[in-house]
């Protein structure tokens, strides 16, 4: 049997742990990856023990990123199935930020494009010392709109502007400057220092954890409404069908610089 792309279990204390499970391709995201996310979100909600989140991924690296060559498959699929997939995508990720308990991202490895959105959308972020991180999309002719709002939240929008435009590289320790990451430690010492964070979480009250979430997320660009959701889906689909981001996406299959037209 196929492996499951994500796993999640829960400990008698509440603390759920998500493993983001496809190591073979980087943790890259597909389909099944993300209903696979939200699958573990909507078991997890009917918990009524729920206490903490610690997401992980599973071998060297946290998640790189969308797996391109799905993408590709995606971009020539009609209008419709385009803005479903954007839908999904962008519903996991909010319900990441939504969830009305304390959610801890552990990164290792590359944490590149949806990466970067989805440890943004996380309450705390502990990086290992060997991670890396890119804002991607625009290298492949692609937009990272249903993720900018969560960024902004976490870097500001001035660094968001450096990093989202230039798609470059970037260590644990700048991450830790932007604000993108709230602790950096050494790799070995990652999972530890997950457990250490969990414990001091289980220490204070859920009603007012749940409460104080939701009043931050109130104040900040990534708690947005629902139109404002919808029209960031549609623009996000909609740049996946264009010209140029079959380039891009041609660009990685035949591992070469992109062909960019101007005007």
């Amino acid at each position: 049997m196929p492996q499951q792309p994500v796993l999640w279990n829960l400990d008698p204390r509440g603390v759920a742990t998500v493993t983001l499970n496809r190591p073979e391709v980087n943790n890259a995201y597909n389909g099944p990856l993300i209903q696979g996310v939200l699958a573990a979100m909507d078991d997890l909600g009917r918990r009524p023990g729920l206490r903490v989140v610690l997401l992980k991924g599973n071998g060297r690296h946290f998640q790189a990123g969308a797996d391109l060559k799905w993408i590709d498959e995606v971009r020539m699929q009609s209008a419709e199935e385009n803005e479903a997939v954007s839908r999904a995508t962008a519903e996991a990720v909010d319900r990441l930020n939504r969830l009305p308990v304390p959610v801890v991202a552990l990164v290792q490895g590359a944490c590149f494009g949806g990466g970067t959105g989805i440890v943004a959308a996380c309450d705390i972020v502990v990086a290992a010392d060997n991670a890396v991180f890119s804002i991607t999309e625009v290298r492949w002719g692609l937009t990272a709109a249903i993720i900018i709002p969560q960024l902004v939240d976490a870097m500001s929008a001035r660094q968001v502007r450096r990093y989202a435009l230039s798609g470059e590289r970037f260590d644990a320790q700048t991450a830790h400057r932007l604000g993108l990451v709230h602790e950096v430690v050494p790799l070995e010492a990652l999972d530890a220092t997950g457990a250490r964070i969990a414990g001091q979480l289980l220490e204070n009250d859920p009603k007012a954890i749940a409460e104080t979430k939701a009043t931050i997320l109130e104040s900040a660009w990534g708690g947005f409404d629902a139109a404002t959701l919808e029209r960031l889906v549609q623009s996000h689909a909609a740049k996946r069908r264009t010209p140029e981001a079959a380039e891009g996406l041609a660009s990685f299959a035949e591992k070469r610089s992109a062909r960019w037209a101007l005007g």
